[in-house]
């Protein structure tokens, strides 16, 4: 019933000032790809983002509405609804576009997201294989048709920004009347990556950097720039970057400009976070949630990041994955044991990161707490720790265990006061 208000509030206040909508979706990497396109639209337009992640048919409606998740607080919950009545009954200065990252998490989500507001610009992030929640889908094609679903309520010639390099997301491209926009590294991208390094300041890694190319195609000019992403390691943290860029070009944005625009953003936490660890020690912090992909992409950080005495991943259960868990398990195993010196497994279905190792030590902990005891003692200097798993298993307790700066909490994820009563 309450989501069912938000969404007429929310699809009335739509009606009312018809902002410009970009929707942000897929498998992996909304969230960054969401902030990261903000970022670059905000040179032209009063935007409005959605909120950390909230995506859903109560996070959609909250960025919609401009108010924070009241959780259970009834007073808050009020205040959501003067909010609404104000913006349909008295004069706003209410946003010219709004960037809304869409997700979900069983069939029909995004259907009924689509009924409260429709995109003028949809942005794809990965689709890939075996996708998150599929447990919940009769297949991963299933998963992936509904991701993609935001792509088929374009209209004639609207921007669809789709990464280059997912062969799933290029063939249902074709089946849409929209204008394509490709980014990634695959030759012919209007927006491709090229030479991706790690980016280093006074012989420390604090980010990442790659060549921009910018296909002649894309409908500007052939160019090339320099973009640098700060705070975090890794290939996916550069995607996000060069997919708003791809929406700059869309929204007749120069590629100087977004470049210039994208000098002041840093993925949000949990997403690559480079931290101080304890005794000299750095920490990839890829706590948000976890997905084979995911895992597998930051799996290849770890094992490229230069002059780590050792490597540790860190991995907790990856959820959600229904009859592909056993198989994915097994297979980021063998990925894990090839990447990484110490395999540190968190929880019932990651003690499939121990078994039969050929390469690396492992060590197994039954859930986040008992992890975060016992792994400062085994961390020494010039390790470089990977932290990595699914939201349920809270492996950010991990994290906040490791760092060298306790105030460096503020960091990490789910530190709010609603997250923090769940412990």
């Amino acid at each position: 019933m309450v989501g069912f208000l938000l969404a007429i509030l929310a699809r009335a206040v739509i009606r009312r000032y018809k902002p410009k909508v970009v929707m942000v979706t897929g498998s992996v990497g909304k969230t960054s790809t969401k902030d990261a396109v903000a970022a670059v639209l905000m040179t032209r337009f009063l935007v409005r983002k959605s909120d950390k992640s909230f995506n859903s048919e109560f996070g959609v409606p909250f960025t919609v509405l401009g108010v924070d998740n009241p959780w259970r607080n009834p007073f808050a919950w009020f205040a959501v609804l003067k909010r609404a009545l104000a913006l349909l009954f008295l004069p706003n200065h209410y946003p010219n576009m709004l960037v809304l990252e869409v997700g979900s998490g069983k069939p029909g989500d995004l259907a009924h997201i689509l009924k409260m507001v429709a995109p003028d610009a949809v942005v794809v992030t990965c689709l890939p294989e075996i996708p998150v929640h599929v447990e919940a889908y009769a297949s991963p094609e299933a998963v992936r048709e509904e991701e993609f679903s935001p792509a088929y309520a374009l209209q004639a010639s609207a921007p669809l920004i789709i990464p280059a390099d997912d062969s799933y997301t290029l063939h249902s491209a074709i089946r849409t009347p929209a204008r394509i926009f490709s980014y990634g590294t695959a030759e012919g991208a209007a927006v491709r990556l090229v030479g991706e390094d790690f980016y280093e300041s006074e012989q420390r890694i604090i980010g990442m950097r790659a060549v921009i190319e910018i296909a002649s195609d894309s409908g500007i000019p052939e160019q090339k720039g320099e973009v640098v992403v700060k705070g975090s390691v890794g290939h996916t943290q550069l995607l996000p970057a060069a997919a708003a860029i791809a929406a700059g070009i869309a929204f007749n944005i120069p590629l100087s400009e977004s470049l210039a625009a994208l000098e002041a953003y840093e993925p949000p936490p949990g997403r690559g976070r480079l931290l101080h660890g304890r005794n000299g020690t750095v920490i990839i912090d890829d706590s948000y949630n976890a997905s084979p992909a995911a895992v597998e992409q930051a799996l290849a950080t770890l094992k490229t990041f230069p002059r780590a005495k050792r490597r540790i991943a860190v991995l907790g259960d990856m959820l959600e994955l229904g009859r592909y868990s056993v198989k994915e398990h097994q297979r980021i195993a063998a990925i894990a044991d090839q990447s990484a010196d110490l395999v540190a497994a968190v929880g019932i279905r990651a003690r499939a990161f121990t078994v039969a190792p050929a390469h690396a030590e492992v060590v197994q902990y039954d859930n986040a707490r008992t992890a975060a005891e016992a792994l400062p003692k085994l961390i020494r200097e010039g390790d470089v720790l990977l932290v990595k798993g699914s939201q349920s298993i809270r492996i950010e307790r991990v994290v906040e265990a490791l760092l060298a700066n306790p105030a460096d909490r503020t960091l990490l994820v789910r530190q709010e006061k609603a997250w923090k009563k769940r412990e």
